[in-house]
C-alpha cells in the first residue's frame, strides 16, 4: 500500500510577496518626494506629442539629413576636434598642478601635528581653508568660469583651459583627498615619526597603494574634461563646440549632424582610451 505524502510546511509557497509592504511604502514615498518636484518644475512631458510640437520636432530633425560631408568642413571639423582635445588635456594638466599641493596641505593623514591624535591650531586653520578652496572652486561650474574669462582673455581655446583647470582642480583636490584618507595610514605614520617629510610620506607611504585609484579617477576626469571643452564651446572657448554653435545658428542641420557624429566618436574614442588605462592599472 502506497503511503500518503507527508505535508511539510518549509515548502509552502507564499501566495503574496512577504516585503510587499516595504516595496509598496518606498513607491509611495518615491512618488509622494517626486511629485512635488515635478509641479516645481513644471514638467510636463506631454507636451512633446502634441501635434504642433511633433511637426516642428520632425522638420528640426530631418534637417539633420543628410549629413554634409565636404572636404572643408571635414577639415575644419578635423581642426576644431584637436582644439578641444587640447583644451581638455591641458586643462586637466593645469588642475592637477593646482590639485596636488593642495591635496598635500589638506590631508589629515600628512599632517605631522596629528600624529599624536589631535591637530595644532594653526595646521587645523590652513588645513581648513584649502578645503574651502577646493569647495569654492568645484562649487563654480566650468561653463561660469568660462563666461568670466571669455571676458577677460576674450574668445578661444585660453578660456576654456583656464575653466576646465579651476573647476577641475576643485573637484581632483577633494577626491584625491578622500581616497589618501580612506586608505592605509600605518606606513605613513611611521616615516612621519621617525622625521620623514610631508612629501617623503606621500610618494614612499601613501602613493604606492593608492596609485591605482588615483589613476583610475584622474583619466575619467580626463574624458569628462573632453566633454566640458565641447559645451564650453558655446560661449566662445573654442573648439568643436563653438564650430556647432556657429552652425545652429546659421540652421545648418546638416553641419550640425556631421559635428555630432565626430562628438560621438570622439566620446568613445576617449572611453576606450580611459578603460584601457584602467585596464593596465588594475
Amino acid at each position: 500500500m502506497s503511503s500518503l505524502p507527508v505535508h511539510n510546511p518549509r515548502f509552502d509557497v507564499p501566495l503574496r510577496d512577504p516585503a510587499w509592504h516595504q516595496r509598496l511604502f518606498w513607491i509611495v514615498f518615491a512618488l509622494v518626494l517626486i511629485w512635488p518636484l515635478a509641479v516645481a518644475t513644471e514638467f510636463r512631458p506631454g507636451v512633446l506629442f502634441e501635434a504642433e510640437n511633433r511637426r516642428i520636432s520632425a522638420e528640426f530633425i530631418g534637417s539633420f539629413f543628410p549629413p554634409v560631408l565636404e572636404p572643408d568642413l571635414l577639415w575644419r571639423i578635423v581642426d576644431a576636434t584637436w582644439t578641444t582635445v587640447a583644451i581638455a588635456t591641458a586643462g586637466m594638466v593645469m588642475a592637477l598642478i593646482i590639485a596636488f599641493p593642495l591635496t598635500i596641505l589638506s590631508t589629515r593623514v600628512l599632517s605631522i601635528s596629528a600624529i599624536s591624535g589631535r591637530m595644532n591650531a594653526l595646521p587645523f586653520l590652513v588645513r581648513q581653508t584649502i578645503r574651502w578652496v577646493l569647495i569654492f572652486l568645484r562649487s563654480i561650474p566650468e561653463l561660469v568660469w568660462a563666461l568670466v574669462f571669455v571676458r577677460v582673455v576674450g574668445l578661444g581655446p585660453t578660456a576654456g583651459v583656464l575653466a576646465i583647470a579651476l573647476t577641475y582642480g576643485g573637484m581632483l583636490g577633494k577626491v584625491y583627498g578622500e581616497i589618501l584618507e580612506s586608505g592605509e595610514s600605518t606606513a605613513t605614520e611611521t616615516l612621519l615619526r621617525n622625521g620623514s617629510g610631508r612629501l617623503q610620506a606621500f610618494f614612499y607611504g601613501l602613493l604606492p597603494q593608492n596609485v591605482m585609484e588615483l589613476t583610475s579617477y584622474t583619466v575619467y576626469r580626463w574624458e569628462c574634461a573632453i566633454r566640458s571643452s565641447v559645451v564650453l564651446g558655446f560661449v566662445g572657448a573654442g573648439g568643436l563646440g563653438q564650430e556647432l554653435d556657429n552652425s545652429m545658428k546659421m540652421f545648418n542641420g546638416g553641419e550640425v549632424s556631421t559635428m555630432l557624429i565626430v562628438f560621438i566618436l570622439l566620446v568613445a574614442l576617449a572611453d576606450t582610451v580611459s578603460a584601457f588605462f584602467r585596464k593596465r592599472l588594475l
